[in-house]
């Protein structure tokens, strides 16, 4: 894990605020309807992406880089993506980032 890489997409007040949410899915977003547990399968993007209030292809970005570091992990299910977090990974990193600092 490049602890460098992990801190630049945290440095984007909404990639981390997404993160945060999805700590508590059925705290923070309407998922009530999904056709999928939001604690199991993740959230579908069209439900984050109404509540950050941003396109969906600045969303997919954003998700994109949290996938990349591993912060996060996508589930295809049908036409629809979900997203969670990867908490397995959040808990290494914050590891690392303690044991250097």
């Amino acid at each position: 894990m490049d602890i460098n890489e992990v801190l630049k997409v945290l440095g984007n007040p909404t990639r981390l605020m997404i993160l945060q949410w999805l700590k508590t899915p059925k705290v923070n977003f309407p998922v009530a309807n999904q056709l999928v547990d939001a604690d199991e399968e993740g959230v579908c993007v069209s439900i984050i992406q109404e509540k950050v209030g941003l396109s969906q292809s600045t969303v997919s970005i954003y998700l994109t880089a949290l996938q990349r570091v591993q912060l996060v992990s996508s589930k295809r299910i049908g036409p629809w993506t979900y997203y969670k977090r990867n908490n397995e990974t959040i808990e290494q990193f914050q590891r690392l980032l303690k044991n250097q600092l």
